[in-house]
């Protein structure tokens, strides 16, 4: 999917929702655990309740990789049926990988080529030998993690030289490698009041923004200081959608919590004059 495309189906859905797949076997409705696919069948249908709101899916690959080949299984069955129902959805594997130059080369491989994402969550700190090969297809993503929500954030990426916190040096450099087409940038729904720096830096590309929900950013502070022309930003919410319910009305429930946040997205829109 190119950029053009994306923002093509946050103006049709009037949402730039993005529904966290973190699908963990020990959360999910114990009257699905009598099917030998009980991941698959929970992700099945909430994807099929909350895709009028969203226009991303993001599988957390650490809640699969924890099951071993029959987390991997499930996952592959969640993106094929992405790809033959919902085939306008865009599909993020929250991988987070980064490693040498032909290490990098078959995790794209994997990911774009095996298992058909758009794109993939990758750690820039190995420098740009690490990052370039995900860059070799067409119309897929690398999401370069910049300035995230966790409490650790602090540990390195706000270390700051004469100029520059980590995070924007980071960010600066990968300019050079990849272009508004084929990159984005985590950053932080907690990190709301660094986004008007971001943009000044990232003007056009997309930003991946976990933490807002469960974890507390502001949807609202976020659009303020972060939306741009073309809307740019996925908004991740996770836990607050896919368990709004652990009954036999999980789904229902996924689809009106995530209705809830894409009505505030659509006012948010509408204000910043792209819908």
């Amino acid at each position: 999917m190119n950029y053009n495309e994306l923002f093509s189906q946050i103006k049709i859905k009037k949402s730039f929702l993005c529904v966290g797949l973190d699908t963990d076997i020990q959360k999910i409705p114990k009257f699905l655990h009598e099917d030998g696919n009980e991941i698959f069948t929970f992700n099945r249908e909430i994807i099929d309740a909350t895709q009028e709101y969203a226009v991303a899916y993001k599988p957390n690959l650490a809640f699969y990789e924890s099951m071993g080949v029959k987390g991997w299984t499930n996952l592959e069955k969640t993106v094929e049926y992405i790809r033959y129902k919902y085939p306008d959805l865009f599909i993020i594997a929250d991988a987070k990988r980064g490693d040498i130059g032909n290490t990098s080369a078959l995790y794209a491989r994997a990911f774009f080529e095996t298992m058909n994402f758009d794109a993939i969550t990758v750690a820039p700190y190995m420098g740009e030998d690490s990052v370039k090969p995900f860059l070799g297809y067409s119309n897929k993503w690398v999401i370069l993690l910049a300035l995230t929500s966790n409490i650790g954030s602090t540990d390195f990426q706000f270390i700051k030289n004469d100029k520059d916190y980590l995070f924007e040096q980071v960010i600066k450099k990968s300019q050079e490698w990849g272009n508004q087409d084929n990159m984005m940038y985590v950053v932080g729904a907690t990190q709301a009041e660094m986004f008007t720096n971001i943009r000044k830096l990232v003007p056009d590309n997309f930003l991946l923004v976990p933490g807002v929900g469960a974890q507390g950013g502001s949807l609202s502070e976020v659009a303020k200081n972060g939306m741009n022309s073309h809307c740019g930003l996925l908004v991740n919410s996770s836990r607050q959608i896919i368990y709004a319910s652990s009954g036999e009305d999980f789904a229902e429930k996924a689809r009106l919590a995530a209705k809830e946040v894409q009505m505030e997205m659509e006012g948010l829109l509408s204000e910043a004059k792209i819908i």
